[in-house]
């Protein structure tokens, strides 16, 4: 069974919850604030941890409060921190978020973030076998050098382009799997894609934004499951009907979870039903790393089903 490690971002989300949205100008009054820890790269390992699969994380702190509290609560979940740095010369990462009617808006500071360099990537010990995974909150040259490293041992590369945002053909061709929502797609691909498109459109844009023909695009809906694009072939995961309390980190879920079945040797179908049946469990959880549930939890719902 190979490792799963995430070269990413380590966040404290501080979330206001409200009955509402602001409009732009508008102050509303809230119910109350809380603090969870988060970051799409903590999330995803942390995913991948709580599922049983050995997980590194690769990241930068601050040496503040902030980073004490992340620390001690990743290393509670069982995940591998020696390749995590603490740095003096910016906070750790934080995102503040507003959650109201189960959806969320997110500003997020990246700190420390945004110093993960290619000298923390390249002295990571990766095998055949293992899983490399990255998202769009660390400097895409720093996830550039990780993915060439893992390539070259024979390791699979995931890649989260969230936050969406321009990157190289260089970058994407280095990818085995992308996983992004509707929107980043479209973003990527140059398109307007919204959510009342249909499959065959969805899987059309994938196929544009293809950069090697054994890539695979995933593309998840939320509550309408996830559309594939393995190579050639197209795969579709129905959704999952749930009451959703938060949304935060469902996408950190997914890729995580995913990336631990693959770790385990588990086909790309099974992969992607597992991972989407573990998103639809931490949508119904406050918080983003707290929300992710473990193997048996998983296991529960798909058998259920």
């Amino acid at each position: 069974m190979g490792r799963v490690f995430v070269a990413g971002s380590i966040n404290m989300d501080v979330v206001a919850t409200a009955d509402r949205h602001p409009r732009v100008g508008e102050t509303v009054a809230g119910k109350q604030v809380l603090y969870f820890p988060g970051g799409k790269g903590a999330n995803q390992a942390v995913a991948a941890s709580r599922l049983g699969t050995g997980t590194t994380l690769i990241g930068r702190l601050g040496k503040d409060s902030f980073g004490t509290e992340l620390r001690t609560f990743l290393g509670a979940q069982g995940i591998d921190l020696g390749y995590v740095q603490e740095t003096a010369e910016a906070h750790t990462g934080t995102a503040i978020i507003t959650v109201a009617e189960a959806d969320n808006t997110i500003v997020v500071i990246p700190g420390a973030n945004g110093l993960v360099g290619t000298d923390d990537v390249e002295v990571v010990p990766l095998l055949q076998g293992d899983v490399a995974v990255s998202q769009f909150e660390i400097p895409l040259p720093t996830i550039a050098a990780f993915f060439r490293r893992a390539r070259e041992a024979g390791v699979v590369t995931v890649l989260n382009p969230a936050p969406a945002r321009d990157m190289s053909g260089e970058l994407l061709a280095l990818v085995d799997i992308l996983v992004l929502n509707e929107t980043e797609l479209g973003f990527l691909a140059g398109v307007d894609l919204s959510d009342s498109d249909e499959a065959a459109r969805i899987f059309a844009v994938a196929r544009q934004l293809q950069a090697r023909e054994d890539q695979t695009i995933c593309v998840t809906l939320g509550k309408r499951g996830v559309l594939a694009l393995a190579g050639r072939e197209e795969l579709a995961v129905p959704g999952r009907a749930v009451k959703a309390v938060d949304t935060t980190g469902a996408g950190d879920c997914f890729v995580g979870a995913l990336a631990a079945q693959l770790a385990g040797g588990a086909p790309l179908r099974t992969a992607l039903t597992f991972a989407n049946a573990a998103a639809s469990i931490s949508v119904q959880r406050m918080g983003a790393g707290p929300s992710m549930p473990t193997a048996k939890e998983v296991a529960a719902v798909i058998a259920a089903s």
